[in-house]
């Protein structure tokens, strides 16, 4: 499981010109899956992302999580990230789960990291528009 985190003073997702979801000061998270990932992932990386600490203090440093500042999650799928592009130009995308058991597991994950912080969806497996105030910029992969 690949989450890619970046802290967002206004994001929004729309799909076919209508707006899905949007948040304002928060994290944007790009979620992917890869075969073997389970509870246990969704669990850790949950709890990870709700703690992580990558929000200003009153002296300028990043020592606040979104549960301090009271912020909201903007979570869209994105099997991209398990993207290989060693071998050619071409990425080979053979790591990232199939869709049926991908958006179980998305699901899954936003409902866990629900249980923190609001958290808003975008449409899995949509051509989504995805528009990022990355606010930093501050930008964090996590893995597990």
């Amino acid at each position: 499981m690949r989450i890619v985190v970046q802290r967002s003073k206004y994001s929004k997702v729309e799909v076919d010109g209508k707006l899905v979801n949007e948040i304002d000061r928060g994290l944007v998270l790009l979620v992917g899956f890869t075969e073997g990932d389970s509870e246990k992932e969704i669990v850790q990386l949950a709890r990870k992302v709700a703690n992580l600490r990558i929000f200003d203090d009153e002296a300028g440093v990043m020592n606040k999580s979104i549960l301090d500042v009271g912020g909201s999650v903007l979570s869209i799928s994105q099997f991209t990230l398990y993207g290989d592009a060693t071998k050619g130009n071409r990425p080979s995308y053979i790591k990232a789960l199939k869709g049926s058991e991908a958006i179980k597991l998305y699901e899954r994950f936003n409902e866990e990291l629900d249980k923190y912080v609001r958290t808003l969806p975008g449409i899995f497996g949509a051509d989504m528009q995805v528009s990022i105030h990355n606010d930093g910029p501050i930008t964090i992969l996590l893995e597990a």
